[in-house]
């Protein structure tokens, strides 16, 4: 399947986090993700996926409303 470069699909940018994988020396990025227990802001291993850290994050993760800025 061929995808049409003109096609832009959201990304969400990954903060480079100082410091180094402890398994394996690889570039740590933070970002948030979703799973069973909701959303969570991560900082994980780019090359291995270990994960440093795994914090609650907002409710409904990088979306943001407006009302939550009042």
């Amino acid at each position: 399947m061929s995808q049409d470069p003109n096609d832009q699909a959201p990304r969400l940018e990954r903060e480079l986090v100082e410091g180094a994988c402890p398994r394996c020396g690889g570039e740590l990025r933070r970002y948030p993700v979703n799973s069973e227990g909701g959303w969570f802001d991560v900082v994980k291993c780019q090359n291995c996926l270990h994960s440093v850290s795994r914090v609650r994050g907002p409710r409904l993760g990088p979306i943001q409303l407006l009302s939550d800025q009042l």
